[in-house]
């Protein structure tokens, strides 16, 4: 692993890295090692007791913050006639058909930060699986980003909904706001996350669900939350 610098290595100082903290002294923690110049993005980290290779181990999903991100975010529509209308009303930030898959393909175009599609584009989007599935900007019906109902599924995007997913490490990786917002805020998209991956935990799943858990700014350590107190 690369070595941390000395910036980094006072604020592993500033608390115990192996232990396991509350919900709000951990965020207490956090607005203390979250010191950079620019407003640090803040994550949450879960490892969950599931096997993601199995179908009906699977946790995905989708959920609007109750605070936003923080972040705008560019959404590229994949529609056509009413529809890509009510997608441009509807504040998208690009509109159209195969012309834009072509620019993705042949461009290596990547100005945008989630994909929606109507059903009927899913023969046009399917064949770029092999470039937004890496980068996970693939529309999909769980996350609410292949729907007829573009203005409700942009006007959640646009007010903080983010998607949560297991890696290959069973682990999810969502931020959840932005270092100005504070504790308090920090702590309410925290929460809503949270609840909705329990409310999503599969039937498979047994034992411990929630292994461990983490929050996390852009260039501060992490700090470690107690997983028994949190459902």
């Amino acid at each position: 692993m690369p070595k941390r610098g000395k910036k980094y290595q006072d604020l592993v100082k500033m608390y115990d890295k192996t232990a396991q903290y509350d919900m709000d002294e951990a965020f207490e923690i956090l607005a203390k090692t979250a010191t950079a110049k620019f407003d640090e993005t803040i994550e949450a980290h879960f490892r969950l007791g599931v096997d993601g290779r199995h179908a009906d181990q699977q946790v995905r999903g989708a959920i609007v913050l109750p605070n936003g991100t923080g972040k705008t975010k560019r959404v590229l529509v994949f529609a056509k006639g009413d529809k890509a209308h009510e997608a441009e009303a509807a504040g998208a930030d690009y509109v159209g058909e195969a012309e834009l898959a072509q620019k993705i393909q042949q461009e290596n175009w990547f100005e945008f930060d989630v994909v929606v599609a109507t059903p009927d584009m899913m023969g046009v989007v399917g064949r770029l699986g092999k470039v937004l599935g890496p980068k996970g900007l693939m529309p999909s019906p769980k996350s609410g980003t292949v729907t007829m109902n573009l203005t409700q599924a942009l006007a959640e995007i646009k007010a903080g909904k983010v998607e949560y997913r297991l890696d290959k490490q069973n682990i999810i990786h969502t931020p959840i706001g932005k270092a100005s917002f504070g504790p308090e805020k920090l702590k309410e998209n925290y929460q809503a996350l949270l609840e909705a991956i329990i409310k999503a935990k599969p039937a498979a799943a047994k034992g411990q669900y929630i292994k461990s858990a983490t929050i996390a700014s852009t260039m501060g350590p992490g700090v470690k939350l107690n997983p028994a107190k949190l459902g």
